[in-house]
């Protein structure tokens, strides 16, 4: 899943729910997908409606978050602190996981500090700057 469409994104994770609910074999990436989507039980009936699930827009005037942009964060944090892409992360993530007990809030953390990179980027037209995404982690290690 390189560059999925939105369609493929919002089905792999109800797929992957669905798998889950039926014991079906999951791949490593669905069983990860998986564990976040235990942490965020506000998302099961959705992820059970696959049809739902495709039609429906989370737009900031609905004032909602989108679970599926949620979700694919969380994958996304996962798989840079498994590789410790960029270089730094996954000790920062630890030390936050442990200085708020929470493995799920580190993660919730890391999200802000990765959208506001992501926010930077797109507003100066630059890469993204991997340094300051872990610098912003680590100052809120050590706040």
């Amino acid at each position: 899943m390189f560059n999925p469409s939105r369609e493929e994104v919002r089905r792999f994770f109800c797929d992957a729910w669905q798998k889950q609910l039926t014991g079906g074999v999951l791949t490593p990436l669905e069983a990860i997908a998986v564990d976040w989507i235990g942490e965020h039980p506000e998302y099961h009936g959705l992820l059970r409606d696959t049809e739902g699930a495709l039609s429906q827009d989370y737009t900031p005037e609905q004032g909602q978050t989108n679970p599926f942009l949620h979700l694919s964060m969380h994958l996304s944090i996962s798989e840079q602190v498994s590789v410790d892409q960029p270089r730094g992360i996954r000790q920062a993530y630890e030390a936050l996981a442990r200085r708020l007990d929470s493995p799920h809030e580190a993660q919730h953390q890391v999200m802000e500090c990765l959208g506001e990179m992501l926010w930077q980027a797109q507003r100066t037209g630059q890469p993204p700057d991997g340094d300051h995404y872990v610098d912003c982690v680590k100052r809120r290690a050590n706040r």
